[in-house]
C-alpha cells in the first residue's frame, strides 16, 4: 500500500465516533446526557459496521500497509479498542454514579432477590407473548438471523445428557428495552434480556440450562441499484430495499465466555461464515440508551428555547422581510418556523406560479411536503428533485415522492450514478408582468426535525442574479443527467456547483489563503464536512 497523503479514511471515522465517546467519559456533562452519547456512540458503529466493513472485507488482504496490516485490521482493532473503552465508562462511571443517586442499573449481574417477582411479573405480562425460540440443528433450512435484531443463545442438555443448542429472539422493536422497577425507594433499571434470562428455565423445563449468551448479527447495507429495460429508479430501488436486511452477514457479535464449540456450529449452521467475529460486552444494540428511563432535570442539559432570526410582525408576510434583506437562520439556536413559513407562504400566496426544490431527507410527517403537495393542489407548477439515494431514508423518500406525484407535483430523480446534496428552493413570483424570485440555500437537510438539533445556516434571499443561476441549476437537475456535456455549461458566478465550477473555485480560495500567508497577511481555512476522500 503506498504512502497516502491522507489519513486512513477508515480511522478518520472511527476518531470521528471516539469523540462522541470523549462526550460520555466527561463528568461535567450531565448523566443522561453521557448514556446518550453512549448511544450515539453504539449507533454510529453499527452503521460502520453495515456500509464501511463490507468494503474493507472486499478488499485484497495482501494490499497492506507498511506496518503489515491492511485497511479491515486496521479498522477492526481500533473497533476493538474503542469497544474496551466503552465498557470501562459504563461500568467505571456511570453506574457507580447512578448507584449514588439510589437508581440501580443491572448491568452484566444477576436480578436482585428483592426485585425478582417483579421482574418474572413483567416477564409473564408483557415480554412472554413476543418470545419464539428455533433450535439450531443439522436440519434447519428456514430460520433466517435478522439484521441487528438481538438473540440469545441457550446451551441446554437434555436427561441423556446430549447438549442442543436453541436461539431466543429478544423482542426489542416491539416493547422497551430497558424496564424500572422500584423497590422500597430505590430504582432499579434492568434490560429486556435480563429479564427473559431470568425466567429461561420457564421457557425449558426439562433441560439442564448450560448458560445462555447474547448475540447481534449485522449485515451489509450496500444497494446495488440496476434499472433493467423500461424500469424507472424508483422501482428498482424499492426491489433492492426488500432484500437490504438479508444481505450478507458482515458481524456477529457475541457475548464474552461463549463456548467457542457453540459459536462455531451457529455461525456455520447460519451460514455466516465470512463475518466478522467480535467478542463485545455483555449487550448489545446500546443505541436503545437514547430510551434509558432516567427522569429529572439535573440529569439532562437545560432546554433552550430557540431564538428568533426574524420577527414578523402580523401586517407583513416573510416574503415582504426577504425582499427587503437577506435573512440567515443559524438552527438550532434559532428557530425553524421561518423555513416552515417560507413554503406555507409559497404554497398559498396569490402572486406565486412555480416552486423548484430539492428534497434530500425529509422528516416522517413533513409539513415541507405537505406544503409542496398544496401548492399542486392551488394549481400552482410544483418541480421537486427527490433524491432517492439517501442512505437509510431510501423508503420515506420514496413514499413522499409518491404522494407529491399523485399530488401533481412533477417528480425529478437523480441519475442512479449521481447524488443530489443540494438544499434549495425557488420560488417564481407574478406581479403585474414583472418577475420576483425568492430562494432558500442551506446546508442541511429540509427536515423540521433534525433541525431541532443538527447545526446548520440556512439563507433567504431575493438576490436574483443568484437566485438565476438557481434557476438554470434547477433546469440542469431537470435533466437527470450523470454529468454536464458542452451545451449544458453555466457560468456560475455566484453559486458554487459540483461538476461545473466547484472544485477549481474551492482550490483557487486555498490558494488564496496560502498567498495570504506568503505575503505576510493573515490566512485561515475553516471547512466544515463529513467525509473528505482523496
Amino acid at each position: 500500500m503506498e504512502e497516502s497523503a491522507f489519513y486512513n479514511r477508515d480511522l478518520s471515522w472511527l476518531s470521528f465516533n471516539e469523540r462522541v465517546l470523549q462526550e460520555a467519559e466527561d463528568p461535567t456533562v450531565p448523566l443522561l446526557e453521557r448514556i446518550k452519547f453512549l448511544s450515539i456512540y453504539s449507533s454510529n458503529l453499527d452503521e460502520f459496521y453495515r456500509v464501511r466493513m463490507p468494503v474493507l472485507m472486499a478488499i485484497d488482504e495482501h494490499d497492506k500497509g507498511t506496518d503489515g496490516l491492511s485497511n479491515y485490521e486496521l479498522a477492526k482493532a481500533e473497533v476493538d479498542r474503542q469497544q474496551r473503552k466503552f465498557g470501562a465508562v459504563i461500568i467505571g462511571q456511570i453506574l457507580p454514579e447512578l448507584a449514588n443517586r439510589q437508581i440501580h442499573w443491572i448491568y452484566n449481574t444477576p436480578v436482585p432477590k428483592n426485585i425478582s417477582a417483579k421482574v418474572s411479573h413483567v416477564f409473564f405480562t408483557e415480554v412472554l407473548a413476543y418470545i419464539h425460540s428455533v433450535c439450531i440443528d443439522d436440519d434447519l433450512t428456514d430460520f433466517f438471523a435478522e439484521n441487528n435484531k438481538l438473540y440469545q443463545l441457550v446451551i441446554l442438555e437434555d436427561k441423556q445428557g446430549r447438549e442442543r443448542l436453541e436461539l431466543i429472539n429478544i423482542p426489542s422493536d416491539s416493547i422497551a428495552r430497558l424496564y424500572a422497577l422500584e423497590d422500597n425507594g430505590g430504582k432499579y433499571v434492568v434490560f429486556l434480556e435480563d429479564i427473559i434470562k431470568h425466567n429461561i428455565s420457564y421457557l425449558f423445563p426439562v433441560d439442564v440450562i448450560k448458560g445462555v449468551f447474547n448475540l447481534k448479527i449485522t449485515r451489509d447495507a450496500a444497494l446495488k441499484i440496476e434499472t433493467e429495460e423500461d424500469e424507472d429508479i424508483t422501482t428498482a430501488l424499492e426491489r433492492q430495499l426488500e432484500t437490504r436486511d438479508f444481505g450478507f452477514a458482515t458481524r456477529v457479535l457475541c457475548e464474552p465466555g461463549i463456548p467457542l464449540r457453540s459459536l462455531y456450529y451457529i455461525i456455520y449452521a447460519l451460514n455466516l461464515q465470512k463475518a466478522s467475529i467480535v467478542v463485545g460486552g455483555a449487550y448489545h444494540n446500546l443505541k436503545d440508551l437514547n430510551r434509558f428511563p432516567l427522569n429529572g432535570p439535573e440529569f439532562s442539559y437545560t432546554k433552550w428555547p430557540a431564538g428568533q432570526a426574524v420577527h414578523i410582525s402580523e401586517k407583513e408576510t416573510l416574503f415582504e422581510l426577504i425582499l427587503k434583506k437577506d435573512i440567515l437562520i443559524n438552527v438550532p439556536y434559532q428557530s425553524y418556523d421561518p423555513v416552515l413559513r417560507f413554503f406555507n407562504e409559497a404554497a398559498n400566496d396569490h402572486y406565486v406560479t412555480e416552486i423548484f426544490t430539492t428534497l434530500y431527507r425529509v422528516a416522517d410527517d413533513s409539513r415541507i411536503v405537505n406544503a409542496l403537495i398544496t401548492a399542486a393542489k392551488n394549481k400552482k407548477k410544483v418541480v421537486v428533485m427527490v433524491e432517492l439515494k439517501a442512505r437509510f431514508d431510501e423508503a420515506n423518500n420514496i413514499k413522499w415522492a409518491k404522494k407529491m406525484k399523485a399530488a401533481g407535483v412533477r417528480i425529478v430523480y437523480s441519475n442512479i450514478d449521481l447524488k443530489v446534496h443540494a438544499k434549495v428552493a425557488l420560488v417564481k413570483r407574478q406581479i403585474n408582468g414583472r418577475e420576483e424570485y425568492l430562494g432558500l440555500l442551506a446546508t442541511g437537510n429540509l427536515n423540521e426535525i433534525t433541525a431541532r438539533f443538527y447545526t446548520d445556516q440556512i439563507l433567504l434571499t431575493a438576490h436574483e442574479p443568484m437566485l438565476r443561476e438557481l434557476e438554470n441549476l434547477f433546469g440542469f437537475l431537470n435533466k437527470s443527467k450523470k454529468a454536464p456535456n458542452t451545451e449544458d455549461m453555466i457560468d456560475f458566478q455566484h453559486l458554487l456547483v459540483a461538476q461545473f465550477n466547484l472544485q477549481q473555485r474551492f482550490l483557487d480560495y486555498i490558494q488564496r489563503e496560502i498567498d495570504h500567508v506568503k505575503n505576510g497577511r493573515p490566512g485561515t481555512i475553516i471547512i466544515k464536512l463529513n467525509n473528505l476522500d482523496p
